[in-house]
């Protein structure tokens, strides 16, 4: 690679970057701007804008219902994703990719159209739109990621492994509580925070399937109605550091776990 490319490529790349980051930026900075009005030039900086959001009733209600719901999607995601990862892994049989790729489908339905379907189907369940109908409608659009991520784990597993836990008088049951299931951690755990991010930033599920109670980002969406200011900059503020410190904490985990268990 000559010089001339090495500078052509740095240059796009950190094109790309500014091009990631200043919007991110320019929310960021909005939700400190002390007057009720998105744009520059910015006369004053407050903190008011996040101490409003921190009490009121009304946001932190929605952050509370929208964790609860993302909470309940990720750990049943991640109980029938496992399992579907460990039914499809390591057995052979006929019509195994038909299964798989209808485990997989719906991750790859436009949102708009699972939304629609599943408030469909939630009518002919007769259930009522609300918390529950949330983390169905979120658990079968999260179980395909469950299932790919674990499978990837799944299938680094030496097979010695399980047949010495075998060879010492461990069933089956046994055998995977013992040895498949501590191995699949880092899995789970960047499975389950992925899940729980999908879950939470939900907004088309959440819409068609939720009732009078908002998630956040249902909240968000009516606030924006009423147009931008700087208390909606403030919300997606918190919710950026959130997201980032659980990414960031999720990826120090797994890579801690894939050294304690790398064979």
């Amino acid at each position: 690679m000559t010089r001339n490319t090495r500078v052509l490529m740095s240059v796009i790349y950190w094109a790309f970057v500014v091009y990631l980051f200043v919007p991110l930026v320019l929310m960021v900075t909005m939700g400190f701007k002390d007057s009720k009005f998105i744009g520059f030039p910015i006369r004053g900086w407050t903190l008011d804008w996040y101490s409003e959001i921190f009490r009121s009733d009304e946001v932190l209600g929605a952050f509370g219902y929208t964790m609860a719901i993302a909470l309940s999607t990720t750990c049943l995601s991640l109980v029938i994703g496992t399992w579907i990862a460990a039914f499809l892994g390591p057995h052979k049989f006929r019509g195994k990719l038909i299964v798989f790729a209808l485990a997989c489908m719906p991750a790859v339905i436009p949102g708009i159209i699972s939304a629609i379907s599943l408030r469909i189907y939630i009518q002919f369940l007769q259930l009522d739109t609300g918390m529950a109908a949330i983390i169905l409608g979120h658990t079968i659009h999260n179980v395909p990621f469950v299932a790919l991520v674990v499978m990837a784990r799944l299938a680094t597993l030496p097979q010695s492994h399980i047949e010495a836990a075998r060879d010492l008088g461990a069933d089956q049951f046994v055998a995977f509580s013992r040895v498949t299931l501590p191995y699949l951690k880092p899995a789970l755990i960047g499975a389950g925070v992925f899940c729980m991010l999908l879950s939470f930033d939900d907004f088309v599920r959440s819409f068609f399937l939720g009732s009078y109670q908002p998630t956040l980002p249902v909240l968000i969406f009516a606030k924006l109605r009423s147009g931008m200011s700087p208390e909606i900059n403030a919300i997606s503020t918190v919710v950026l550091v959130i997201t980032a410190i659980l990414g960031i904490w999720a990826e120090r985990s797994m890579r801690r776990m894939n050294k304690g268990t790398s064979v």
